[in-house]
This record gives structure tokens, sequence and C-alpha cells, in this order.
């Protein structure tokens, strides 16, 4: 930043280094708040230029900070040292804040810097100016703050503007000049003697900016030395001090460039020579370098015979550019001679001139075709190997037999044939965009490339690049009829696998129904109506075990199919049948125990109501005997089947239920037997009066 951009800032005199220097040799940066407002956007730029001063090594010595709040308000001088922890928190070791004698006391109280320094990253302090002599020395010190330092601001400002102006002019004239000489030095020719024309000359002239300097370095070099009014010998500040060194390596810097820019000049003068080296270009670049782009027409038919043609081809550039370089050196003098040419010159120079930069320009335009084109050959050969691999990976793949574990495994494997499918897709895309890439610039080659037609070659490159992408085609179309049936026979594979666990999942239903059964349908009921409820209840149960049974026969039917089809073994065939047709037929002897068990119970309690329901005044509904006695036996034989477990074809044995539960229905029954004996003794009692009256 210079400056001249931020001049009516740095006249207000925000904030300025007085040249003083901390107990620790750090600098003291002094913010002189006033009674007005002060603009923190201005504070700001002021501080970042005048911390952009002072060298690495001074800033790592660290910076004391005075806020001179004497006049200012605290919401402001608070706000400045807030801001000072953005702008410059790393260099800051130590805040000064100058209070008024009074009126901030009450105020300080609801914040104190103190307890914000690990977050401010610098100690700050409030104190008094009669007291600041306790943290820096008096002659370290402005007089505005009882000290003995002078500083002059505007003398300062005026200092550092003419400083950066002779930077900036002795910079610019320095890259002038070693530009203009840089150029020089490339051709050590004997030239005739010319006269030197101004158009030459730099934009600045070099004697102005020499003496400027000196003048500069010769007013620093005195106000080190000279002493104020009151004798005391004044102490130039830091950036003073720096800026001294600089003048004069700018001044070393600028005599040197300027003694080799008269002496270029005196070369420039000189015009011998120039047609013999523009002669040998032409011809070169017209024999040796045209043949060589003659003999180069070929793109390789791989990436390794496309590099050793790149490489070739760079070989010939690097010839080329030898002469491109005595080409542009040549065209410069040129240049400089029509400048300063005579009349009788102007007509021949531009002949030349022209007649030089047709040949290299036409012989560039050709070296940058090659290159172009070898360049669209290397990628198009590069992304037909990616293809080829990733080809030969996806027939490695087909080639291997699948033996999946389980249909997650080959939905894995179906989605990896898939992407890479996907792959070679994309892949063959990006060959033909290549290719037509490729075919385009070919198309596009004139036979004034090389000097020749190319007719002939480029028929030989135009069919290995329509070669390579139609084999490519073929090989895609090869692995994509392979995916398919690939993809065929594991979606089979899955659909194989998606039957076993489900027949399997069948057979675990029919054994959890076969438990249920055990287990949960043990009642018989408390009379005949429930008696038939239940029995209605267990037939519906029993058309939902057929049910089971009939899907897992089915899926078991379904893997054999699939199996034949896919000519390999099921692991359900020699294992989930045989438990299938087990659980089955265990489900179908215990079904059918149940029912007989229900059906004996529906008999039971049919006969025993209507017999506990007759009444006994009635004669002509008395029962006889052996309906009694054949309630009887029911009910006995219903209550020892209780006791009687099911028994398997394997010679298993299961129970109803736990011997709590058949031993309730089993009570039941028995009430209900003694019930109709108790019947049977009641009708029994009117037959034995009437006999005996």
């Amino acid at each position: 930043m210079d400056a001249t951009v931020i001049l009516p800032i740095l006249k207000k005199k925000l904030a300025f280094l007085s040249g003083g220097k901390d107990r620790r040799s750090g600098l003291i940066l002094t913010i002189p708040l006033c009674l007005e407002q002060t603009n923190m956007d201005e504070l700001s730029v002021t501080l970042d230029y005048l911390l952009s001063i002072p060298s690495e090594k001074c800033k790592a010595r660290g910076f004391t900070v005075i806020v001179d709040g004497r006049k200012s308000q605290w919401n402001v001088v608070k706000t400045v040292v807030l801001m000072l922890q953005n702008v410059v928190p790393a260099e800051v070791s130590l805040v000064c804040v100058v209070k008024p004698d009074e009126f901030w006391d009450k105020k300080v109280t609801h914040f104190c810097f103190w307890k914000e320094k690990d977050r401010l990253g610098f100690e700050v302090i409030l104190v008094s100016a009669n007291k600041l002599t306790r943290y820096i020395e008096p002659c370290q010190l402005t007089e505005d703050f009882g000290g003995s330092l002078t500083y002059d601001h505007m003398d300062w400002l005026n200092k550092r503007l003419a400083f950066e102006k002779f930077t900036k002019e002795s910079t610019s004239l320095l890259d002038e000049l070693a530009l203009i000489n840089s150029g020089n030095d490339k051709g050590n020719q004997q030239e005739k003697d010319r006269s030197i024309d101004l158009n030459f000359l730099p934009s600045v002239d070099p004697e102005t900016v020499l003496q400027t300097g000196h003048e500069l370095l010769s007013e620093l070099q005195q106000r080190r030395f000279n002493g104020s009014d009151g004798g005391v010998s004044w102490s130039p500040m830091d950036d003073e001090l720096l800026a001294q060194p600089q003048v004069m390596k700018l001044l070393d810097s600028l005599r040197e460039q300027y003694t080799r820019y008269q002496e270029v000049c005196r070369q420039r003068s000189k015009r011998s020579q120039l047609e013999e080296i523009q002669q040998k270009v032409v011809n070169w670049l017209e024999g040796p370098g045209t043949e060589q782009l003659r003999t180069q027409w070929g793109i390789g038919d791989s990436i390794r015979a496309s590099q050793a043609l790149q490489q070739k081809h760079e070989e010939i550039e690097s010839q080329h550019s030898e002469w491109f370089a005595v080409y542009v050196e040549l065209n410069q003098q040129i240049a400089a001679l029509l400048n300063a040419g005579d009349e009788e010159d102007l007509v021949e120079l531009k002949a030349l001139q022209q007649q030089l930069s047709d040949v290299c320009y036409r012989q560039a335009s050709q070296l940058e075709f090659r290159q172009n084109l070898l360049q669209a050959a290397l990628d198009f050969h590069g992304v037909a190997q990616e293809l080829s691999q990733q080809l030969d990976g996806l027939l490695g793949m087909l080639c291997v037999d699948v033996a999946p574990a389980d249909g997650t495994s080959i939905q894995q494997t179906l989605k990896l044939l898939e992407e890479k499918l996907k792959s070679v897709d994309l892949g063959l895309q990006g060959l033909r965009e290549k290719g037509q890439s490729l075919l385009d610039q070919i198309s596009n080659q004139a036979s004034w490339a090389y000097g020749k037609d190319v007719t002939t070659e480029n028929k030989e490159n135009v069919d290995h690049i329509q070669g390579v992408m139609e084999d490519m085609q073929l090989r895609k179309q090869r692995c994509e009829d392979m995916v398919d049936v690939r993809r065929l026979k594991m979606l089979q594979m899955v659909q194989l696998f998606k039957c076993e666990e489900d027949a399997a999942q069948a057979v675990e239903w029919l054994s959890e129904l076969l438990d249920a059964l055990l287990k949960t349908h043990t009642r018989l009921g408390d009379d005949a109506q429930e008696t038939k409820i239940l029995l209605e209840k267990h037939r519906k149960f029993v058309d939902v075990a057929q049910s089971t049974y009939d899907y897992g026969r089915q899926l078991l039917q379904a893997t054999v199919v699939l199996c034949q089809s896919l000519r390999c073994t099921s692991r359900s065939s020699g294992d989930t049948l045989p438990k299938l047709n087990r659980v089955w037929k265990q489900f179908t002897i215990t079904s059918e125990e149940r029912v007989t068990r229900l059906e004996m119970a529906v008999a039971f309690h049919s006969n025993a109501e209507k017999v506990l329901q007759e009444c006994p005044n009635q004669p002509e509904s008395i029962t006889d005997q052996e309906q009694f006695d054949e309630i009887e036996a029911v009910g006995k034989s219903l209550l020892d089947r209780l006791t009687v477990p099911v028994v398997y074809p394997d010679g298993t044995e299961q129970y109803f239920g736990s011997p709590g539960d058949m031993a309730s229905t089993a009570e039941h029954i028995r009430e209900k037997i003694k019930l109709v004996c108790l019947k049977k003794q009641q009708l029994r009692q009117p037959e034995v009066c009437a006999t005996e009256s």
C-alpha cells in the first residue's frame, strides 16, 4: 500500500510511529484519540500501513501501543483496544491506555482489560500520563506524554512520500533497463555505428532519477547527525534507518543498469550481419526444419509408440526453438532499425522482417498442429488401453463360475457386474469421442502441413483408429452377451435361494403350528355348543396348516425345476423336504387326535346334557339304563384318552398341554359324569317305589 493512496488519512495523524522504543526495544505505536469521533475504518487502514513499514526482525520484538484517551470517551477507547486484537494481535505485547485523571473510574469497573488478557492476546493497562514513565523511558516518549523525543508528523510523511516515489520510479526504471539489456545479451554482434534513436530511451530519464535518489540519501544521512534546536542529537526513526540502505542499493543497481543500457544503445546503433543471420534462419527453417516435419506423420499404435513420437517431436521443437529465439532477437533489432533507419532502408528492412515472420509463423503452426495431433493420439490410446483393461476385468469375472453362499452375495456380485458393464459403456463412449476428435484433426490436415500429399499416411492412421474402435465395440458386445447369460443365471440363483429360504420358513411355520396345537389347543369345552365351536376353529386351523404345507411343497418343486435349469443340486432337496414331510405327518397325527377328542367330547356333552335336561315326573321321558351306561362309557373313554400321549411314527411321544391343563379338563368331565350318575339314581327311585306298591 502506497502512502499516496491514503494520504488524506495519514495527514489526520490517527496513529504514528514516533521512533521511540520500550524497554524490550520494541517500537512504540501511538494512537492519539481526540474529542471528535474516530473513524475506525481509517484508523485500521492507518495501522495496516504503519505496521507494513518495520522489518520482520523489528516486528518480532513486539509493539507497545499507547492509546491516548484523555480527550476521548471510554467506549471509543474500548473499541480501539478491541480492534487491535484483529489488526495486530500477534505483534502487540502491551497496550497502555492513557486515561484522564478522573471521570472513567466508575465505567472501568464494568470492563476489566486484565481479565480479557487471554482472549485479547496482549496485556492492557490503564495509566495516567504522568505515570507512563513506569513502563517507558522518558527519552522514548514524545512531548505529549512528558517525554523528550521529538516527532514531526508532516516531516515524516513528506520523507515517506519522497522515499516511496523514488522507490517506485527507480524500480520501474530498473525493470525497463533490465528488459532492454537482457534483449541485447543474446546477440553479441559487430554492428555498424549508427545514431541512437530517442524512442529507445526508457519512460523516465535515468539521470533525473539518479539525481533524486542522491538528494534523498543525502537528506536522510544529514538528519542523522544534525541536532535539534535544544542541541540534543536527533535520533532517526527505524524506518529512516531502513530506508538508507534501500536507497543506496537502488542507486547502485540503477548505476549498473544505466551503464549497461548506454552500452546497449551503442550496440543497437550497429546493423552489421542482420541480413546474413536472417537468411540463415530462413534457410534452416525451410530446409532441415521442414524436412524433419515431413518425415513425421504417424500417430503410433499404442501409448508407448505415441509417447516415443512425442519425445521425437519435442527434440524437433527444441531445435526449432533455438532458431525461433534468433528470430525474436532479429525481429527486435529490425524493429529498432525501422524506428531509427533512413528512408532508403525502410523498404528493405520491412521486406526482411515480413519474410522472416512468415517463415517462422508457418513453421510454428506446423509444430503446434503436430503437437496437438500427437497429444490427441496419446489420449485416444490411453482411453483404449484403459477400456481394454476394463473389458479384460469384466471377461475375467464372467469366466469365473458363480458359487455364492446366499442370495445377498449374489445380489452384490450382480451389482458389481452391472457397475463394470456401465463403466465399460462409459469407457467406450469416451473412446468414440476421443477417436472422432482425432479423426477430425486428421481430416483437417492439409497438404501444406508437411510440404507433401499425406493422403496415404492419413488413410493408415484413419484405418488404425477405426479398427481400434470396432475391435472394442466387438469385445464389448461379446461381454454384454455373456453378461446377459450370467445375469439370467444369477437371477435364477437368487430365486433358488429365495425358494429354499421360503421352504425352510414354511417348515418353521408348520413346526410353530404343531407346537401351538400341542401347547395351546387343549380345551375340550364345557358343553356341547362350546365344543362344536372349538371343533370348527380346529378345522380352520388345520386349513392354515394345510396351506402352509402346500406352499412349502410348491417351493420345493420350484427349487427342483431351478436346479435342473442351473444344473446344480439343491441344498433343500435332501434336507428340507424330509423335514417338511415329517412335520406335516406329526401335525396330521396330532390333528386327528385332536379331532377325535373333540368329537368324543361333543358326543359326551350332547348325550349328558340331553339326559340331564329330562323331567323325572314324565314317565315317557325316562331314559333307559343302556343310554346312561353309554354316556358313562364315553366319558370314561374320553378321560382315558386324555392320559394317552400322541405317538409319532419315529416313536416319539407328545402330550397335549401341560399336566395342569389336562387335569382341569378331566375334572370337568368327571363332574359331568357324576351329574349323569346322580340323574340315573333319581330316575331309578320311582321305579323301585312302583314295584314295592
